[in-house]
Parts: structure tokens; sequence; C-alpha cells
């Protein structure tokens, strides 16, 4: 099937968090008694995820996810909100069962009816990506939920997105990866996958050296 740009693909492979699922939406259901400081307090617990999954790939030191997600929030908590410490178990909850991003189900609904095979890969643990997609009712329209803990190497290491070929046997040039995040973006384009941001919030371009094929603002412009 032909996508934007006329790119042609056997595969099209999204990112979780941030692309599928909007990972600010936990403390949007369960820190309301954050007030003006919720949105701060997620953005830091977001930052820190992140960059927990960067320092342990380099130190050759696997964590879960699940734990270090737990880890972040721990620490945008004593940093932002330390007296609203008790709202630890309720946000990790509401993280499991995060929200899908409103355009999410039309475009993986006409990838289904086209028959062409989806899958997600991520940085995520398998249960919480199962717990994800069930909850967001996501999970009869996803044919590979692939997580890095099979490799114990968070993206971008290389390893993590030839996964892909492991599991469904497609190669890199006839993959479709569409992520929001630039740096993952940047890793799937030097893994050869012709890689799509979805850059909803208008953030500025970076990694030059690792272009996507397109820069769209929702997933519904993939067609």
């Amino acid at each position: 099937m032909r996508f934007v740009r006329d790119i042609e693909a056997d595969i099209v492979v999204f990112d979780a968090y941030g692309t599928v699922f909007d990972v600010h939406s936990a403390v949007m259901k369960a820190g309301q008694a954050l007030g003006p400081r919720a949105q701060a307090l997620s953005d830091l617990w977001r930052q820190k995820q992140l960059e927990y999954t960067w320092v342990r790939t380099l130190m050759g030191r696997y964590d879960s996810f699940w734990a270090l997600t737990a880890q972040s929030l721990d620490y945008a908590l004593a940093t932002l909100a330390p007296e609203h410490s008790g709202l630890r178990p309720a946000l990790l909850e509401a993280y499991r069962h995060l929200d899908a991003y409103g355009d999410a189900r039309p475009v993986l609904e006409r990838l289904r009816d086209n028959k062409i095979k989806t899958a997600i890969l991520s940085n995520g643990d398998g249960t919480m990506l199962e717990d994800a997609v069930k909850a967001a009712g996501l999970d009869a329209l996803f044919g590979g939920l692939i997580s890095i803990e099979e490799i114990g190497l968070y993206k971008t290491a290389p390893e993590a997105y030839q996964l892909v070929k492991g599991a469904f046997g497609i190669e890199a040039n006839r993959t479709l990866f569409i992520s929001s995040n630039r740096w993952d973006v940047a890793g799937a384009r030097l893994a050869g996958f012709h890689p799509l941001w979805i850059n909803r919030t208008g953030r500025v371009d970076e990694y030059s050296d690792c272009p996507p094929d397109a820069i769209l603002k929702s997933l519904a412009e993939i067609f």
C-alpha cells in the first residue's frame, strides 16, 4: 500500500507512548490535586523516564520500563510536589491505562480494512503494552506488540529496531515507522525504516542528519 509521499510498505509500525497513547493523560486523570503544577510534573516525569532509558542502555544495566516509570515519577513528585507523594499509586495505575489519541483508532481501522500489517515497537514492557491497548479498545487492531524487554536495550539502540524483522520477517526498507518522538525517528532512519514524525505540537526539527520521510501534524495524514 502507498502512503504519504508514495512510500510503499508492507507493515506499519507505531511507537506507543506519545504516538498512540497520550503520556500526559495519567496526570490529567489522577493528578487533579496538583493544580497548576500538573503539567510541569507530567513533563518532568516524561523527561526523566526517557533519560533513564538512555542512561541505563549506555551503562549496560537494564531495568524494566515499568521500574523506570516509577522511579521517574518518584523524582518528579519529590522535586515539584513532595507533599503529594500519596498520589503515586493512582498516577502509576493511570499510566497503565493511558488515553489513546483521537486520531489513532480511525487510522488503525483503515489499515485493518486495507489488510496492512500493523505493530507497536515500544520501550514499554509487554504487560504494559497489553494493558494500554486493551484499556483503549485497540487490542484487535494491532498484529503484534513488540517490546524491547526481549533484548534489554532501549531505543535508540539499533538492535531495538531490528526486532521488527525478527517478529515479521519484513525488511527495514519495507517498514513504515511512525513516532511523535524525534529521537525515535532518528533511530528508525538509521535502522533503514521509512520514518514519519508526528509533530502534533509544532516542535522545532532536530537531528538534521537523520531526517524523517515526512513531518505530519497527525496520524490521519499518513494516507
